[in-house]
């Protein structure tokens, strides 16, 4: 009997937006079609009808949400998030990170007890949990503005991961029906992301912590808990004790950008004997050396360069950025004692999304194993772009740029031939 209703529902919804002779009206038709198609996944959740209405009465998409296709518009036409819209040096901002690490340091004697306790039960060092603070809300200081439930229908109805969104959807409308946050309260980011530092929903059901023993998981406002949560999540992530997430580093002129990310991973050792060399002439700690890690350029050859390890990927498995991961790592170090890079932010030009995906569209038609076409310039298209320079006599800077996007337009008709990325 529910099913039918269900269906009936879902069937008028469908049959008010064809009737409606506005676009407007019939975007917002279709909306709330989707809208009550999510009822049987909420219905499954254990969310009440009552809930679910509450949930979403006057909920309408908004538009200006980044990482949105909007209708007539292209996935190239996405507006992006800072992580990918910002250069490294805009992103990794030196002042910032100063800022950020006198505050972190406080922060760290006046919430040692628990920090103490942190390291003690989940094994995760506090300048890390710290740094994820620091960069997610500047210590609670940013607070979020969107309404969850409509940030996240409106990704799950209009965003590029929309199967993702879909299910943080339910999860937010199951945080609403057990109590752990009302409308008024349920705020997040523009992607869903809640609290102290930043959970998604279903996170908040699979690994929040209550550590401050009052029988509750808030990632709002208690600071053990929102700490003790992101340290479980970053142990869930796969935290390798006594590693760091990376070491600036000089590379000698036999290892370049074009070796960059895990597929070139080889120990530090066996980089050291080809000449990697730790910043500032310091050495590679003995408990690292057997440890697997591979070149970091998060700007190509136009700034600092890392050894990175799997903490650096753990990392991104919070935030899936480069620029985040380097920032976050480098707030760790800060907070722990460390200081700025030795070497230079280039100033680079942040080439726009399109530019990017035609240069990975373009280099995987010559035949360089670009592993997605996303108008991201990572790890992957970043030392595809250095093998073509490379290869054609271009200036090899493993960053994606008009000269490079030119030059792949011109040799469409003569496909320059891929050479070697080196071996290991």
């Amino acid at each position: 009997m529910r099913k039918t209703s269900t269906s009936w529902r879902a069937v008028a919804a469908l049959l008010a937006a064809l009737l409606c002779s506005s676009p407007a009206a019939h975007a917002q038709a279709s909306f709330q079609a989707f809208v009550e198609s999510l009822w049987p996944d909420a219905r499954s959740a254990g969310v009440s009808r009552a809930t679910f209405d509450a949930a979403f009465k006057g909920v309408r998409p908004n538009l200006a949400l980044p990482d949105l296709v909007l209708p007539g518009k292209t996935e190239r036409d996405v507006k992006g998030q800072a992580e990918f819209t910002k250069t490294p040096a805009e992103y990794i901002d030196s002042a910032y990170l100063a800022r950020l690490a006198t505050q972190g340091k406080a922060l760290a004697v006046e919430h040692r007890a628990t920090l103490d306790r942190i390291e003690r039960e989940l094994g995760i060092p506090r300048q890390y949990v710290l740094a994820i603070w620091g960069r997610e809300t500047a210590y609670g200081h940013h607070k979020a503005t969107h309404y969850a439930v409509q940030a996240l229908a409106t990704q799950a109805y209009l965003g590029r991961r929309k199967e993702m969104f879909r299910g943080e959807l339910i999860y937010a409308l199951k945080l609403l029906q057990d109590g752990v946050r009302t409308r008024e309260n349920l705020k997040s980011s523009w992607g869903g992301a809640m609290g102290l530092t930043q959970f998604m929903p279903s996170y908040y059901y699979q690994l929040a912590y209550d550590l401050d023993g009052d029988g509750r998981k808030d990632i709002w406002n208690s600071i053990p808990d929102a700490l003790a949560s992101t340290a479980n999540q970053l142990r869930d992530k796969g935290w390798v004790a006594k590693l760091p997430w990376a070491y600036e580093v000089r590379l000698p002129p036999q290892v370049s950008c074009q070796l960059e990310g895990p597929p070139h991973a080889r120990s530090v050792r066996a980089w050291a004997k080809l000449g990697v060399k730790r910043a500032r002439n310091e050495a590679f700690p003995q408990h690292v050396l057997d440890a697997e890690a591979f070149v970091l350029t998060p700007a190509g050859a136009n700034g600092p360069v890392f050894l990175a390890f799997e903490n650096f990927m753990v990392t991104k498995r919070y935030n899936m950025s480069d620029s985040y991961a380097v920032f976050v790592g480098n707030l760790a170090d800060r907070i722990a004692g460390g200081g700025d890079f030795e070497a230079r932010w280039s100033n680079v030009v942040q080439m726009s999304a399109p530019g990017i995906a035609e240069i990975q569209e373009r280099l995987k038609g010559a035949g360089y194993p670009i592993s997605k076409i996303d108008g991201k310039a990572g790890m992957n298209t970043r030392a595809l772009i250095g093998a073509y320079q490379h290869a054609t006599g271009l200036k090899t800077d493993c960053w994606p740029s008009e000269a490079t996007l030119k030059h792949l337009r011109a040799a469409q008709r003569t496909p320059e031939k891929k050479q070697s990325l080196g071996t290991k």
